[in-house]
């Protein structure tokens, strides 16, 4: 089995619009675990029983914004680990910074193009 058979990926939006989209480039790369929850703290719950390789959030949500999720998830040890990909429309160098300082490991802008995507994940998960 490859890596897009085996890839557990968690998609994290509020918006149905923007998780189709993520969720329909995931399907057109083949990655074919995804599931998706509609905001942070319903993520973090969701995480902390059952973790995935990889989490591919929104950053402008209410409640728990995506650095909001992804600190936490940096500071539990069973969800540490797990892979954390930003996703805005409006990615400014503060965001980037801070992302990376909590152990974000890509981000990407919004629009994107499936190929966009596929290369963002590659940089954290290896070739696809």
């Amino acid at each position: 089995m490859s890596l897009k058979d085996n890839l557990s990926v968690l998609v994290v939006d509020d918006m149905s619009t923007s998780r189709g989209i993520i969720m329909m480039a995931l399907e057109e790369i083949g990655i074919k675990k995804v599931d998706f929850r509609t905001d942070g703290t319903e993520a973090l719950k969701m995480l902390s029983a059952q973790p995935v390789h990889l989490v591919i959030s929104d950053y402008n949500m209410p409640g728990l914004d995506g650095l909001h999720l992804l600190k936490a998830l940096r500071q539990n040890r069973t969800t540490q680990r797990i892979g954390f990909i930003l996703v805005s429309g409006k990615i400014d160098q503060t965001i980037i910074d801070t992302g990376k300082a909590l152990g974000m490991n890509n981000f990407i802008r919004k629009p994107f193009t499936t190929d966009q995507m596929r290369t963002c994940l590659q940089s954290v998960v290896g070739p696809l």
